[in-house]
């Protein structure tokens, strides 16, 4: 019996000492995960408090545009203690997939029948700030949409290292098969676009629209209330498209991308030396590089030759993309074509992207309440109203360095339109 009695006692011993080690390491695990960001639990990125929380800041209050709300915002601004999570924090954070796609939401998003039987693609081209272009793809993300994003070749080791691990972590999101070093109103920026239109093209998803977006973009209306706007266009384009005005120098001289030893300019040298006419007789027209473009008329741009002419010809031009759909879309014939003779679709017609221009506050929309760059205006919170009742669907450009809460309120507003949906269905 005594011997039973120990057997059973070192037993016991043996059972409370493994189970003791086994969480003491699995104690030690998590120690090291967190202290190293695997699994993404860097701070700065699930675990960051929201400003709107912290400062308790009521959005709906912002939107309703009461001044001690938005003065909160001001003073949050003035401070400048704003800290985003750094590329390296999406790296660490996509390094369990499985972790960050449940933290970040990624699993719980799904469209409604309407929204799955309109898929979209996107082209998403970028070069900074991995934590914003997460953002970006977390607001316009739906599992049976598409999305193919460019990094810029001179982006930070981290920057790509991040995108990588988006793409890795995100289904139905992936790198672009050909990748540019993009330049400054060069061809590079719109073979960008393009080498991402030929990857959807081979997607097996079969998208009915693409729109592009850059890292500073944001979206104003939900993906069904993007899909309800396109099935109204039937198969029609929604893309800039202007008289050229004094925008002709950009195609009429040849420009030089690089110097004598091989190097890329900032931007392309215009020269002295005149170009020849456009080919095939094609008639110029200006707008934006940025497009909401029909499946129907990125096969023709793929395949035709005339489009492909049209594309070398525009190699040596100054920020060819801002020509190129432009004019392409003015084709006779084309896909959702626009008539030559129509009127132009200026920036404010065309819903893709609503753009601040500062020489055109007070006359075309009230001013910029964030700061200005390159004249565009980076929005602050006082134009939560403005943005989204003006009926454009992306707008450019934000950023938290300048007004935080501004994007935290359009990811609050939007995520309140879609439980909205979703509690109808």
């Amino acid at each position: 019996m005594k011997r039973l009695w120990l057997h059973l006692k070192l037993k016991n011993v043996c059972f409370i000492s493994f189970t003791l080690a086994l969480i003491i390491c699995c104690f030690i695990i998590i120690i090291l995960r967190v202290n190293e960001g695997g699994g993404g639990q860097e701070a700065g990125l699930s675990e960051r408090l929201r400003l709107t929380v912290k400062y308790g800041i009521n959005c709906t209050a912002i939107y309703e545009m009461e001044p001690g709300e938005v003065s909160k915002t001001l003073a949050i601004r003035k401070q400048k203690t704003y800290v985003g999570a750094t590329d390296q924090t999406i790296v660490n954070a996509t390094s369990d997939c499985d972790w960050f796609v449940v933290t970040q939401g990624y699993d719980g998003i799904q469209g409604t029948e309407f929204e799955r039987e309109f898929p979209l693609a996107y082209s998403l081209v970028v070069h900074q700030d991995a934590a914003l272009v997460e953002r970006l793809l977390r607001a316009i993300y739906m599992p049976h949409n598409i999305y193919c994003i460019h990094y810029d070749l001179k982006s930070s080791a981290d920057f790509i290292s991040a995108i990588k691990g988006l793409a890795h972590c995100i289904p139905n999101v992936f790198i672009a098969s050909k990748l540019e070093r993009v330049q400054y109103a060069g061809i590079s920026r719109l073979r960008a676009d393009l080498n991402c239109l030929s990857d959807l093209l081979d997607s097996e998803v079969k998208w009915k629209y693409v729109i592009n977006l850059c890292g500073q973009d944001f979206p104003l209306r939900t993906n069904a209330e993007l899909v309800s706007d396109l099935k109204e266009l039937k198969g029609r384009n929604m893309v800039e498209s202007k008289w050229p005005g004094g925008k002709k120098q950009r195609w009429s001289v040849h420009h030089i991308l690089k110097n004598n030893n091989s190097e890329y300019y900032d931007t392309p040298v215009s020269t002295s030396e005149e170009k020849s006419p456009p080919p095939r007789n094609i008639e110029m027209f200006v707008g934006s590089a940025y497009f909401t473009l029909s499946r129907e008329f990125v096969v023709f741009v793929h395949w035709s030759f005339l489009a492909r002419d049209f594309l070398a010809w525009s190699e040596d031009t100054y920020s060819p993309d801002e020509h190129f759909w432009a004019t392409l879309v003015r084709v006779p014939g084309v896909p959702g074509e626009v008539p030559r003779s129509d009127p132009e679709i200026s920036e404010l017609i065309s819903k893709t992207r609503l753009v601040k221009w500062s020489y055109l506050e007070e006359d075309l929309y009230p001013p910029c309440t964030g700061v200005h760059v390159r004249a565009v205006c980076i929005y602050g919170a006082a134009e939560l109203r403005w943005l989204l009742n003006y009926g454009h669907w992306f707008a450019n450009k934000v950023d938290p360095k300048v007004d935080p809460v501004l994007i935290e309120c359009l990811e609050e507003k939007l995520a309140e339109k879609r439980l909205k949906v979703q509690s109808q269905v």
